[in-house]
Formats: structure tokens, sequence, C-alpha cells
């Protein structure tokens, strides 16, 4: 694999429906990494989660650009396994969430770190080559697992419940929307840390929704659950393919430099 292979870039344009969408496949993963766990070995889950994962994302990479069912089906996987390598560490290994969050926590800057120091830019608007393709997806990954242990972190470990939860991680999802918007935050910045909020945001309206009145949730099932997300996000993915189809990137040549 070439990888300074230069293609069109590969991330959808970050709008409102952007947004939802990751907001949807956040609450989907929580949901259905419950459910699956709960049904088979949690280890075979991982174990089988992480094979279907790698072959999705190597989908995407070979793909010459940005295609709206490919690129959402690699977020939707992440954000399974993603869910599924957090909360296996806490219930079959015992690791308390808020020594996950930090262990999840400085995974993610190293995985930043890294990426900034060889490309100089961690910025989702130059995913235009495999190797910065590579590095946008180990960090993706990283948000999501610390996402689910900040999510339970604040849900069990200091009994805000899911509602609360989810109300706490929506009011900081305001810090990066108004410093980007009125204070001249950074747009990276901006971006990932709201990125990684819609993570622990995604999993408490999905726990809510589908764990048990006495759990402080609205009882309907994990697998429900899911079904409603995955309903919605399909809804999502259509309107933003059909915008896709509309657009120059969608017929535009690949260009290819080594």
């Amino acid at each position: 694999m070439d990888l300074t292979r230069r293609s069109l870039v590969k991330v959808p344009e970050i709008t409102a429906l952007f947004w939802l969408t990751k907001l949807l496949t956040t609450a989907m993963g929580e949901s259905t990494s419950d459910y699956v766990v709960n049904a088979v070995s949690p280890v075979l889950a991982v174990m089988v989660g992480t094979l279907v994962l790698l072959g999705v994302v190597a989908f995407q990479i070979s793909r010459d650009r940005y295609i709206p069912w490919v690129y959402w089906l690699a977020v939707l996987m992440v954000a399974v396994v993603g869910t599924m390598a957090a909360d296996v560490l806490h219930k079959q290994f015992g690791v308390p969430y808020v020594a996950s969050s930090i262990f999840f926590a400085v995974v993610l800057a190293a995985a930043f770190w890294a990426w900034h120091r060889v490309e100089g830019t961690l910025s989702i608007h130059s995913i235009d080559t495999v190797r910065r393709e590579l590095f946008y997806w180990v960090a993706v990954m990283a948000t999501f697992a610390l996402g689910t242990a900040l999510g339970d972190f604040t849900a069990s470990t200091l009994h805000f419940g899911y509602p609360a939860s989810a109300c706490f991680f929506g009011a900081l999802m305001l810090i990066p929307a108004i410093g980007y918007r009125w204070l001249r935050m950074n747009e990276v910045l901006a971006f990932w840390i709201a990125y990684i909020l819609t993570r622990p945001l995604g999993a408490s309206i999905a726990d809510w929704l589908g764990k048990s009145r006495k759990a402080s949730g609205l009882g309907l099932g994990d697998g429900p659950a899911s079904l409603i997300f995955a309903g919605l996000i399909l809804v999502c993915v259509a309107v933003l393919t059909r915008a896709w189809r509309r657009s120059p990137a969608a017929t535009a040549p690949s260009v290819t430099s080594r």
C-alpha cells in the first residue's frame, strides 16, 4: 500500500446533518454493543467485531473518495467495537471507569501527538492520503472508547443516571459551539472536542432509551433501541447520499502522485 498516495478528501463536509448522524451512530453503537455482549460471550463479541471493523475500515480506505454509506458504516462499526472495548475492560476485567477513561485519554493524546508530528495537522479537511486516513481512524477509535468510558463514569460511578448524563454532555457540547462561533476557538480543536463529546452524549441517550426503569431508563430494551437508531441512520445516510451525488466530488477524478 502506498502511504503517500493522494486522493480526494475522504471525510464528509461538516454540517448539522453530519453531527446528527454522528450522534445516532454513537447511540446505536452503545445499544448494539450492549445487546450483543449480553447475547454472546463478550470476548468473542469483541474478537468478531474487531475482525468486521478491520474489514469495513479497509474497504473504506480502499475507496478513492468519500462515499456516504461506506464512511458511515465504518463509523458505526467503530462505535460498536469501541463501546465493546471499554465495556469489556470494566465488566470482564474489573477496570474502574475512571481508570479506563484516563487510559483511553492517554491513547487518544498519543494518537493525536503522532498524527500531528508526522503530518503537521489534525484537520480532517486534510484527509487526502492513506497515511492520514489511518491516523484519522485510529484517533476516531480512541474517541469512541474514551467517550464510552466517560459516559459510564458519569452515569454509574458518579450516579448521575442516564438522563442527567445526557444533559451534562449536551451542555458541554456548548463549549466548542460557542467557542468556535463567537470566541475564535481554533476550528480543529473545536471539532475534536465536539467529536469526543458526541460519544458519551449518544451513549447516554441510548442507555436512557434501552435500560430498565430501575436503572433510570425507559425500558425499551437494547435491541429495539438499536433498531430505532438504525432506521434514523438510514434516513440520514440517504439524505447525505442524495446531496453527495449532486456534488462535484462524486464524479471528480482522483489524483495520484508518488
